[in-house]
């Protein structure tokens, strides 16, 4: 099984332990996924930050939400997988959560007011290729957008050559009227992203 294979395919029940056989790990297993996680989060601007996700990262999420919620039957952990599985990268498209970090005395219906529309301004840059963002839908209103958003950037064949590549220049830029930012990645972001495919 290649690494392209075991960090980018679904994930299914047998993967999953429950909330009996994963408390005992938890703690030990949090940690170690919070350390993959780690260059994998960009922050873009004062605000905005995104985690782009893979088999560890969502893996972690369903356990976690099955312990949270006593998940234990078989159809409502399956139910689990099936929505983390959409979150899922491709070998043709890479994954993220978007969350917007705001500051504790803010309104938050009047900032997340100011960035409806940000489904439009989001693209990460590898090398010479522009990937504009394809949001979840369902996820913003007309007035103020979610505080967590969901993403899918494009990975066309090029791209993904070039994020094999050492080196290769990555950026993450929103460019959203009242929020115009630019995070150039480090090296060891495109490593990271480069590993789930085996490159």
């Amino acid at each position: 099984m290649t690494i392209s294979h075991s960090l980018v395919r679904p994930i299914t029940r047998r993967d999953i332990r429950g909330p009996a056989q994963y408390a005992p790990i938890r703690d030990d297993y949090r940690r170690r996924v919070i350390e993959w996680k780690r260059p994998r989060r960009l922050l873009v601007g004062d605000r905005v930050s995104l985690v782009f996700e893979n088999r560890h990262t969502l893996t972690l999420q369903i356990e976690e939400m099955c312990r949270a919620e006593g998940l234990t039957a078989d159809p409502q952990i399956e139910a689990e997988i099936e929505v983390y599985n959409a979150l899922m990268p491709t070998d043709d498209s890479l994954s993220a959560t978007l969350f917007v970090e705001l500051p504790a005395d803010a309104d938050p219906r009047v900032e997340l007011g100011k960035l409806v529309g940000l489904d439009e301004h989001v693209a990460l840059v590898i090398g010479d290729h522009r990937l504009p963002a394809a949001f979840e839908p369902g996820r913003a209103e007309d007035d103020r957008i979610s505080a967590v958003q969901y993403l899918r950037f494009p990975l066309p064949p090029a791209a993904k050559a070039a994020l094999a590549v050492a080196g290769t220049p990555i950026a993450l830029t929103i460019d959203h009227p009242n929020y115009q930012h630019t995070t150039v990645a480090p090296d060891g972001f495109r490593a990271s992203l480069a590993g789930d495919y085996g490159l």
